[in-house]
Order: C-alpha cells, then structure tokens, then sequence
C-alpha cells in the first residue's frame, strides 16, 4: 500500500513516560524521511506538538486540522504551512479521514480513543478501507486490548473485527504492516449481516 499520508491520533499531554515524547519525535522523524505526510489534530502541544515538529524540522509534510474553538484557545501550531480550521470535530475527523491512507494512534485521552474507535467502526463497518493501528508504547494500551479481548470472548465481537486493528510496540514492524495492508474484499461486520 502506498502511504502518502497517515493520520495521528495523540494526546495533547506529553503523559508521564519520557517513552511517549520520545515516539512521537521518532515517528515525525521517521515520515520526514521516508517521505510519508503527517497528518494531525494541529496542536502545538503534547505529543501532537512533538510529532508535529519533529516532522517539519527533519523537512517533512505536516497537515494540521483544527476546529475553530480549539483555535481560539491559542493550542493551534502556528509554525505549519498547511493549518485547515474547520467549523465542528466531526468536520475534523472527516477532513483528517480523507486526508490520510492510514491512522497511528499513539498514547492519549478521551480524544485520542474517541478518533481511534469512530475510525475502526468505519473500517468494520465498510465505510473505508484503510488500515488502523496503535502503537502501543510502554504497555499504554495493554488494558484496552485486554477490553477488546473481553469484547471477543463475550461476543460483543467477532475474531474477524478484532483482528482489524494492529497493534506492535515499534514503528519499523507497525510501518511494515501498515504497508502491507489489503482491503478485505468485504468488511467483517456486513459479511455477518444481510443487509
């Protein structure tokens, strides 16, 4: 799969593991130079604000998107070349969806889980089919994996939806599978269903 664009989703923290900080500036780092546009939430901070500008100081492409009341907060990057201002989050994540050719989450909050669940949905649900991975640094996402896998075991999900989302602790194997992604031919979720 050609990764022109990936969408990361992140906390607007730094968090409390020097790790978190020290992925987010490997991952911009690691697009700059393999030519891969960074695609985010166009904040200056947390690990957003990492990512962002270890991006653009090793010569990468970075795309920020913002809703306007977050820009009026002053948190927005004001050092992009391409900062969009969208009126809604649900505008948000629909441009940074469109945007991208596949999704990263990295450590966060309520915000980050929310783009990482509506963006899987999507792709269970066949309304994209583009690859959706965590980086799981530090063991962060061990307890919502061990969720999931309780979703599974209680029926709440299928083997095949589970398996949609990827997960590796480092960015070279995670890159690798991002690559080597294929659309199912039909999406878990319709397959189980006659609709």
């Amino acid at each position: 799969m050609n990764l022109r664009r990936i969408c990361l989703f992140c906390g607007s923290s730094e968090g409390r593991l020097p790790a978190y900080r020290e992925r987010a500036v490997e991952l911009g780092v690691r697009f700059a130079k393999e030519g891969i546009g960074l695609v985010y939430g166009g904040g200056r901070v947390g690990l957003m604000g990492a990512a962002a500008d270890a991006c653009l100081d090793a010569g990468g492409e970075v795309i920020g998107v913002i809703p306007q009341a977050i820009l009026d907060l002053e948190v927005a990057h004001e050092g992009l070349d391409d900062l969009r201002v969208v009126p809604t989050m649900h505008e948000r994540k629909q441009l940074m969806h469109d945007l991208s050719d596949g999704f990263i989450a990295l450590p966060g909050g309520h915000g980050t889980l929310d783009e990482l669940f509506e963006t899987i949905t999507w792709l269970q649900l066949g309304y994209h089919g583009k690859p959706v991975a965590l980086l799981d640094v530090a063991g962060y996402y061990e307890p919502l994996l061990a969720m999931l896998d309780r979703a599974l075991e209680e029926g709440f999900l299928t083997p095949e939806v589970r398996k949609l989302l990827m997960v590796e602790q480092a960015l070279e194997p995670l890159l690798e599978r991002l690559r080597a992604w294929t659309e199912p031919d039909v999406h878990p979720w319709l397959a189980r269903h006659d609709l």
